[in-house]
């Protein structure tokens, strides 16, 4: 893989294919808004001339507005770097160069959903942290993970017919109740990752929140041996739950700011934790949990020491395409996983040749 952080991905993107009932529906809509924020877990094989990479990216432009030089979702964010030092338990499972006992650097980006880069912190706007894993023999390892336990569509059109019906009304500016209403009718599937989603506990910061990689991908050990995996980032930090008052919340970039006192006081860790698919597990869907049970293993430690505002990271302009993987992991036939990849291509691509403007956290925030 190259190790241009500027650059895409190596490889090309696939080609995509009245009353109380309107007050529950607005709440699953502020929930449904927020995943749309979520990072562009999209992926696929789209139909010809039907959904495309840049039919999403001008959907999210309609639903958040354009911002010159900003990702299209997941815009605000700060940058971040550290190191993965694995404890070699991964071997048995995967060949990747990752696994083996020792340390690599990692750089990486927390960030909030949405496309608007100075969007008021909340505590249940979707947290995301992107990595990438600088390999021996110039390979890379990116990922892109969230704060939610499943994803709340299991395909590309679902996604997409999810992203219109969330579009602000031009009178209301708040998404319409009934195109909701008639979207979570054709989409049961979001409305039972809808009830997962809301019972799970909201922790008060970036870094004392665990981080889901939702999609299935593939681990492949040295005999050729396959096996369906799911992988998160757990928190060393203890868990604090989210207040939802105003006067606890303070400033609107309180999460950021949150995040820079704490990694300036000291590193901040996650274990990574890889969960171990068995037969009949889905490995097509993100919207359903793996059952309660399954093998975990603790394959390292990341480590998070610097933090920086996007204004003087490279971390700004690298495409976290969860495509582009170490021999050793493999996607799976998750059809979310090569649009995901396809419409990140979009995005980098659309604000690359934008003038970028200055983030809502600046060099002098990250100096406090």
């Amino acid at each position: 893989m190259p190790t241009d952080s500027t650059s895409p991905t190596k490889t090309q993107p696939a080609p995509l294919t009245g009353g109380s009932a309107l007050v529950r529906l607005g709440g699953i809509g502020i929930v449904l808004l927020s995943v749309a924020g979520a990072f562009l877990y999209l992926g696929g094989w789209f139909t010809p001339n039907a959904l495309t990479p840049a039919r999403f990216a001008d959907e999210f432009e309609r639903v958040d507005g354009i911002y010159s030089g900003f990702r299209r979702n997941h815009a605000k964010g700060v940058c971040v770097s550290g190191f993965f030092e694995s404890n070699g338990q991964g071997e048995r499972l995967s060949k990747a160069a990752v696994f083996r006992t020792g340390r690599v650097r990692v750089i990486g980006r927390f960030s909030l959903s949405g496309g608007d880069p100075y969007v008021a912190d909340a505590p249940d706007t979707v947290r995301g942290l992107g990595l990438l894993f600088w390999l021996p023999d110039g390979e890379e390892w990116r990922t892109a993970m969230i704060n939610l336990p499943v994803f709340p569509v299991n395909t590309p059109q679902g996604f997409f017919d999810r992203l219109v019906a969330t579009q602000p009304d031009a009178k209301t500016h708040k998404p319409d109740p009934e195109k909701m209403a008639a979207f979570l009718a054709s989409h049961p599937e979001t409305v039972e990752a809808v009830k997962i989603i809301k019972s799970h506990a909201v922790s008060s910061g970036f870094d004392n929140s665990g981080y889901n990689g939702l999609n299935a991908f593939r681990f492949i050990d040295a005999g050729g041996k396959s096996i369906p995996v799911r992988w998160a980032l757990v928190p060393v930090q203890p868990f604090e739950a989210a207040s939802t008052t105003g006067t606890a919340q303070g400033d609107k970039n309180y999460l950021f700011y949150g995040l820079i006192v704490s990694i300036l006081q000291h590193p901040l860790q996650w274990h990574l934790i890889i969960t171990l698919g068995q037969p009949g597990d889905p490995t097509d869907d993100a919207s359903v949990p793996w059952p309660e049970g399954r093998d975990q293993m603790d394959v390292g430690t990341l480590t998070l020491d610097s933090v920086e505002s996007e204004e003087t990271s490279p971390a700004r302009d690298i495409n976290f395409d969860p495509l582009v993987l170490p021999a050793g992991i493999t996607p799976s036939d998750d059809p979310l996983l090569s649009a995901r990849s396809a419409v990140y291509s979009q995005s980098f691509t659309r604000r690359a040749g934008e003038k970028k403007e200055p983030s809502a956290i600046t060099p002098s925030d990250v100096r406090k």
